[in-house]
């Protein structure tokens, strides 16, 4: 098939976006499955956070170097294998036979979709343009936020269903036909397209930005359920160590006139590197909500895993209602929508954690509604317009490390999120009940949306 120079149609946008949506939702699809998992598979609390965190983990490790990788072979390419990838080891995390072979199925899992997602940025961006690139830009946006919402509400109705007895497995297993679908449709409608001047591979920024991920992600993703074992805190003392070795490494490369895995120059782009900021403490408060949601509803409230994923719909709901009318706003108030969507999440947060405080014996998916739907509108206001401000001014021949950048920033916060908030919800759940435990983390969370607040005022006022 021969395309008149590379265009992304409606079909192949479509195609991307699904791409895009698979590892969102596998990151959340697990939240309301892992007490099945946990006794269908005697994992054990340490092990079972590893089937979260091991994907999460070796998904924002390589999700920059599968951004240069599209950049040299071509995104259609890497896209088309990774959505195969990430076909065949759903199916092996399906039919994990013991808990392990869970965790290592889902490390494979995590890099499979560390090759395909970065491409779908880079496509975007190099196959659109003008308003057009705003408009798929937006969708992006958009399916990210719901992507991570519906994947929590699907895991609940698949586990629930218990499909032919397969249980917590149709979880994954449902990917396999999506991802085949996913592959047929991109070989016809995705655009190859590829960098004029591709980098070489970094090696030393490469392994040094997987040693700073890894020695913070994983002491904190596993430290409560281990009992903070000395490794541990040793990881932690590295983190720092690891950090600066990495930004001295690519400060160095960046001189030398080589293109570094994260180049720092990239920061000179001013949207860029307040968008980002931006994404970190809203993406913290987005992972840890959802991980802690669906804990305190099934746990705490007993609710079935269809249940307290139904209590998220509204949310969905309203995320979707307003990630659509971003677009709109945007020409008219320019970044202040991220302002006002940072104001109706903290409103959203605020009557949710007094709700849960007041009404705790009667909870249900009813009381959460009001909370649950303003705070998703809020979120949907957000989310998509900071992707959009993050990628404004970003040159074509780096879309692949820009969007990768991006797309590293938000994985690691969302795990950082579950592994912070989580860690902390769990423990207090475990001193002062469930019910004080969810206030607090929800209070913690409000914290960070009136950061998300504060910063969103020194984001560029115009988005391009």
């Amino acid at each position: 098939m021969h395309h008149h120079g590379s265009v992304l149609g409606a079909l192949g946008l479509f195609t991307v976006l699904l791409g895009a949506s698979l590892p969102l939702i596998d990151f959340f699809i697990v939240n309301v499955a892992l007490p099945t998992i946990d006794h269908d598979l005697a994992a054990g609390p340490a092990l079972l956070e590893l089937v979260v965190a091991g994907y999460g983990l070796s998904y924002a490790v390589l999700l920059v170097l599968g951004g240069r990788l599209g950049d040299m072979f071509g995104r259609r390419r890497l896209f088309i294998a990774g959505m195969a990838a990430f076909g065949l080891t759903s199916l092996a995390c399906g039919l994990a036979p013991s808990a392990w072979a869970l965790v290592g199925a889902r490390v494979a899992q995590g890099a499979a979709a560390a090759l395909m997602l970065p491409q779908v940025l880079a496509t975007i961006h190099s196959a659109t343009s003008g308003p057009r690139r705003a408009k798929a830009l937006s969708m992006y946006g958009a399916t990210a936020g719901l992507a991570m919402v519906v994947g929590q509400i699907l895991g609940g109705v698949l586990v629930a269903a218990d499909i032919a007895g397969s249980g917590w497995r149709a979880i994954f297993l449902v990917n396999v036909p999506v991802a085949v679908a996913g592959v047929l449709l991109a070989v016809r409608t995705v655009p190859e397209t590829r960098s004029q001047r591709p980098a070489p591979i970094d090696v030393p920024g490469t392994l040094l930005l997987a040693a700073t991920l890894s020695t913070l992600l994983a002491p904190l993703t596993e430290g409560r359920a281990a009992g903070w074992p000395v490794w541990t805190w040793v990881s932690l003392g590295l983190f720092p160590v690891a950090a600066l070795a990495f930004l001295a490494v690519e400060r160095r490369a960046d001189r030398q006139g080589r293109t570094p895995l994260v180049p720092p120059s990239l920061f000179e782009i001013v949207p860029l590197r307040r968008g980002l900021a931006l994404v970190v403490p809203f993406s913290i408060g987005f992972g840890g909500f959802m991980f802690v949601i669906a804990v305190a509803l099934q746990q705490g409230l007993g609710m079935g895993a269809v249940a307290s994923g139904v209590a998220l719909v509204p949310l969905a709901a309203t995320f979707f209602v307003a990630s659509l009318a971003g677009p709109r706003l945007v020409r008219r108030y320019g970044s202040l929508v991220v302002t006002a969507g940072a104001l109706i999440q903290a409103v959203g947060i605020a009557l949710l954690a007094f709700t849960v405080w007041h009404d705790w014996s009667s909870l249900d998916a009813w009381a959460l509604l009001p909370g649950t739907a303003i705070a998703g509108f809020g979120q949907g206001l957000q989310l998509p317009v900071i992707f959009r401000i993050v990628l404004s001014e970003i040159p074509a021949e780096r879309a692949g490390v820009g969007s990768g950048v991006m797309v590293t920033t938000q994985q690691s916060a969302l795990a950082l999120g579950v592994a912070t908030l989580g860690s902390l919800f769990l423990s207090l759940a475990a001193g002062s009940g469930m019910r004080d435990a969810l206030a607090v983390t929800l209070l913690v969370q409000l914290g960070a949306v009136v950061l998300t607040l504060l910063l969103s005022l020194r984001l560029p006022r115009a988005v391009g």
